[in-house]
């Protein structure tokens, strides 16, 4: 079993002994994500494996956020916000921007890339390195211009 996973099933259980439901039930949305993509492909998950479907799950709760405040649907945004809040605390911390910058300039380097017809490879080499700790659509933008695009 993954650390990430291990820390979640301890934490449901930690949740369950304290009785704050609201909380388990976003852990247990989690655990319920990952079982079934285990059981879709049938693997075991890996930390990898485990922080993507956690990502895949904050982007979620991004979109329903931005939805219910056009909707103006404060109480369900409310509880988007506290889902989003607990989900990203299991994600590594975040890279600030010239972190980032750096590692895109870093990565422009050592792969030799020219212009943005290369962007391909330059965003799956930063994909690898700040994976779970950017936005990756505004690492997308930063790659291109710093391609010339």
């Amino acid at each position: 079993m993954s650390a990430l996973k291990a820390r979640l099933t301890d934490d449901m259980k930690t949740t369950m002994k304290s009785g704050e439901k609201q909380r388990l039930g976003v852990i247990r949305l989690l655990l319920a994500a990952l079982k079934q993509k285990e059981v879709d492909e049938r693997i075991t998950l890996t930390d990898d494996d485990v922080l993507t479907i956690l990502i895949k799950q904050a982007k979620q709760r991004r979109e329903s956020m931005t939805q219910y405040e056009a909707a103006g649907r404060a109480d369900l945004l409310a509880i988007e916000q506290y889902e989003l809040e607990l989900i990203e605390s299991y994600l590594p911390a975040k890279l600030s921007n010239a972190e980032i910058q750096q590692i895109i300039a870093e990565t422009i380097a050592a792969t030799g890339a020219q212009g943005v017809a290369q962007m391909g490879t330059v965003m799956n080499a930063v994909r690898e390195k700040v994976a779970g700790r950017a936005d990756m659509g505004q690492v997308s933008q930063w790659v291109k211009s710093a391609l010339g695009g």
